[in-house]
């Protein structure tokens, strides 16, 4: 009996013993697959964190870029609206500066106007005083004009005897010739200057040298203007320059001489240039 028990034990120690071990490599193999799955599950976790980082990373860039981009997009704004400015003003003085250069452009045109109706009766001048002078000998008379001004340059031989400031009776028949034109002339002043050469004068008497003989003959000439020929002592200066204004360095005898400067009245011209602001031609 005793013998069957022990049998019936054995056998059953074996039975258990063959069960575990069974259930033991099945655990292994759980064991091994689940380790499996967790490494490759670790794997894809350092996958994902790797790509997580780097998405991180684009994220910061994209968001640089995007407030650089901003930033820079408000700089272009403010820049275009200081260059709306910049350009408004721009225009704004480049509109002055035309309507400016425009006034400048009509006042230039207005004195050139002017200055054309004046070389006009100037030369309206000139030929009145050739044309009644235009007989006496060319050395004896000059007439010129320069920078608008008209000159009658008259030799001292035909004017005064040497040293004198008496007035020859010759000489009394070109000045009535000159007395007609300045006469027709009323818009013209002139002024009579008397010129002398280098010479020291030497006579005794009231003058005392070549001012005092250059001013005498200059006032004989505008007192006999004035006497003989009625013209207008309003329009007449009478001036002295001694021998200091030489026409020439070799020939005394050409700076020996009495000039009559006719030059228009200051308010004439000043007239003539607000007749040409009144010219249709020019305002237009």
């Amino acid at each position: 009996m005793k013998k069957i028990i022990l049998g019936c034990l054995g056998l059953t120690l074996m039975l258990g013993s063959c069960v575990s071990s069974k259930k033991f490599k099945d655990a292994q193999a759980q064991a091994a697959e689940a380790k499996d799955l967790l490494n490759s599950a670790t794997v894809k976790l350092n996958d994902c964190l790797e790509e997580k980082a780097s998405a991180d990373s684009r994220l910061k860039t994209l968001t640089d870029q995007n407030s650089f981009l901003k930033a820079n997009n408000q700089e272009l704004i403010n820049n275009m609206g200081n260059l709306t400015t910049l350009t408004t003003k721009g225009a704004e003085n480049l509109e002055k500066s035309l309507e400016s250069l425009q006034e400048k452009d009509l006042t230039i045109r207005k004195l050139q106007d002017a200055i054309t109706r004046r070389d006009s009766v100037n030369l309206s001048l000139v030929q009145s005083l050739k044309g009644v002078l235009g007989n006496l000998d060319d050395e004896d008379i000059e007439i010129s004009v320069e920078k608008g001004v008209v000159f009658v340059s008259i030799s001292d031989k035909l004017l005064f005897s040497s040293g004198s400031y008496n007035v020859t009776s010759k000489a009394k028949t070109v000045l009535g010739k000159v007395a007609q034109v300045v006469n027709n002339k009323p818009d013209f002043e002139f002024m009579v200057e008397g010129h002398t050469d280098d010479v020291p004068y030497r006579k005794n008497g009231v003058l005392l040298d070549n001012w005092d003989l250059s001013v005498k003959r200059a006032t004989a000439v505008v007192r006999i203007l004035q006497n003989d020929y009625n013209v207008d002592p309003k329009r007449m200066t009478a001036a002295g320059r001694a021998e200091f204004i030489p026409v020439s360095q070799t020939q005394k005898s050409k700076n020996r001489r009495t000039r009559i400067v006719v030059l228009p009245k200051i308010d004439q011209f000043y007239s003539m240039i607000e007749e040409g602001m009144k010219d249709p031609a020019i305002n237009n």
